[in-house]
């Protein structure tokens, strides 16, 4: 591979030129790309059997790049491949792609919250499909599609805004490096889930400049307030954006006229900037557009459904994204389910308890009164307290979900296992997972004594139970009390064990003492090519407050 690029915002001046000769080639390269398509499937297997293919995302077929999911056989974990295809006898073709590959080789060595990071760079490799020219292997961004996002119509203005922050601080960022992301793709773009929109399949077509990043961020905001397609390229499903007599797209604010004038108007001249057809006042940078977002990405996030959307499309407010801090809260929706359910079980047992009371009344108190009599060698009250004692113990409440309001993977030595992705343990979706890397060996065998996830309670109880999810049967789990979130091992008493089953496996916890972390630590991983195991989901039960 070459050396880093140098690539300035300014490096648009022969685009029309090169616009062209990309419509050509797309011509020649049709028939080709669609065979490859063909042999390209979920179950293929590419780089020496390394990838599994399990989803195809999407396609830019102005590139003839395919984007789907896969499963890293090695790691264990889930990955994102941008594959390149194409007639590897074609040498324009095979320079393309050796182009991309290198510039998406580049960006590896950049890290940004807005970017996936670039794990590898492959070229084909025997006994890969026929067509393969070269894959992009990048993290695996949860969440969803970015065509899915306004599949119910476009966003509020201020949400749309909130969204787009970190991808376009990821440009600004990018560009200052010399680097080019390649934004410019609807199904390149996946938004988090956490809100935020990210750049998720890496790999920048072969003469693009840091234009087309600008040109990127001004498409997908316009999608978001439009739910329209402003650029080449539109997929399946996603209207293209309408355009005006000269040829220029219509303004957001023509079809919506709610639609703030500032934001409306980065949006174009984002998307119409000198490089591209001549016009002035164009954007030119990431943080020209980063700046607007950050003003309205401020206002009230109570922007309620706008009435002005165009006929058969209405348009969302902050229904789903609305969030009093500008920065997304991604456990307010799981704070609120659980409370509505704490209510729920606390409203109970009081209509309980004040039933039990009236019953009372009129049956009268069970116990005689006046002094104690001898009957047997024992009195009678005593005899009538041991009941009582019962009695309170089955009107103790029923064990109940205990909100989770942080976690952080917990080990001894050396890394901590993809602790950017441990919150997906307890964010209500069994769909998403945490995972250990991979080990040639098993725990306790010198590398590591274990691995665990230290899991923060919204308030102070004792646990009864633990459930959880995960596909890795065999993985061996203690339960620990912990008294803070950076807790000694020694100190983190165990109050629980078991052995994980394909599925939800429930661990009956034993305890006196309310706690408010607990210690799920892995010791023993489960068996396949290598040891690792996956976790979906922890749920922890018990009653707040109980000592």
């Amino acid at each position: 591979m070459s050396g880093k690029p140098t690539e300035q915002p300014g490096a648009g001046q022969h685009e029309d030129t090169i616009h062209n000769e990309r419509t050509v080639r797309r011509e020649d390269t049709t028939s080709t790309a669609h065979a490859s398509e063909q042999r390209l499937a979920p179950g293929a297997v590419l780089d020496h059997g390394r990838y599994r293919l399990l989803a195809k995302v999407g396609s830019d077929s102005r590139c003839n790049a395919q984007l789907w999911r896969a499963k890293d056989g090695v790691l264990g974990r889930d990955v994102s491949l941008t594959i390149i295809v194409g007639d590897s006898t074609d040498t324009t073709q095979t320079s393309d792609a050796r182009r991309t590959l290198e510039r998406a080789m580049h960006a590896s060595t950049f890290n940004h919250v807005g970017v996936a990071r670039v794990l590898d760079v492959v070229s084909s490799a025997p006994g890969d499909p026929d067509g393969v020219l070269g894959i992009v292997i990048a993290e695996w961004t949860h969440g969803s599609d970015l065509t899915e996002l306004i599949s119910d119509g476009p966003l509020a203005p201020g949400t749309a805004a909130r969204l787009l922050q970190p991808l376009a601080a990821a440009v600004e960022a990018a560009h200052h490096a010399g680097l080019v992301l390649g934004i410019d793709h609807p199904q390149r773009v996946r938004v988090t889930g956490d809100g935020e929109i990210r750049m998720a399949f890496p790999g920048p077509m072969p003469d693009a400049g840091s234009g087309e990043d600008v040109r990127g961020l001004g498409a997908v905001l316009y999608l978001l307030l439009t739910g329209r397609w402003a650029l080449s390229g539109s997929p399946e499903g996603v209207s293209s954006a309408p355009a005006g007599p000269d040829g220029t797209v219509v303004s957001p604010r023509t079809l919506r006229p709610a639609i703030p004038l500032e934001l409306s108007t980065v949006a174009v001249r984002a998307l119409g900037s000198p490089e591209s057809n001549g016009t002035t006042g164009g954007v030119r940078t990431g943080a020209a557009v980063l700046r607007v977002l950050e003003q309205y990405a401020q206002q009230d996030a109570g922007e309620s459904v706008m009435h002005s959307a165009p006929a058969g499309v209405e348009a969302r407010g902050d229904d789903v994204w609305q969030r009093e801090d500008p920065k997304p809260d991604p456990g307010r929706r799981r704070k609120l389910i659980y409370g509505v359910g704490a209510v729920a079980v606390v409203t109970l047992f009081v209509v309980s308890w004040l039933a039990a009371m009236l019953i009372g009344m009129f049956v009268g108190p069970e116990k005689t009164s006046g002094p104690n009599q001898i009957v047997g060698g024992e009195t009678s009250s005593d005899s009538q307290q041991q009941p009582s004692s019962s009695s309170e113990e089955s009107s103790a409440p029923p064990p109940k979900p205990l909100a989770v309001t942080g976690s952080d993977v917990f080990v001894t030595e050396q890394d901590r296992d993809n602790r950017d992705e441990v919150d997906l343990l307890h964010d209500g979706d069994k769909g998403t997972s945490w995972q250990t890397d991979g080990y040639n060996d098993q725990l306790g065998t010198g590398f590591k004594s274990g691995i665990g996830i230290v899991l923060t309670l919204e308030n102070p109880s004792k646990l009864t139970e633990v459930d959880v999810t995960s596909p890795s049967s065999g993985t061996e789990l203690e339960i620990r009390a912990a008294s803070d979130d950076s807790p000694e091992l020694s100190s983190a008493k165990v109050i629980g064990e078991g052995e994980l089953s394909d599925g939800t496996t429930t661990i009956p916890v034993k305890t006196d003492e309310s706690t408010s972390h607990v210690l799920v630590w892995i010791t023993g991983l489960s068996q396949g090519d290598r040891y690792s195991s996956e976790i979906e989901e922890i749920e922890l039960r018990g009653n707040n407050g109980q000592a």
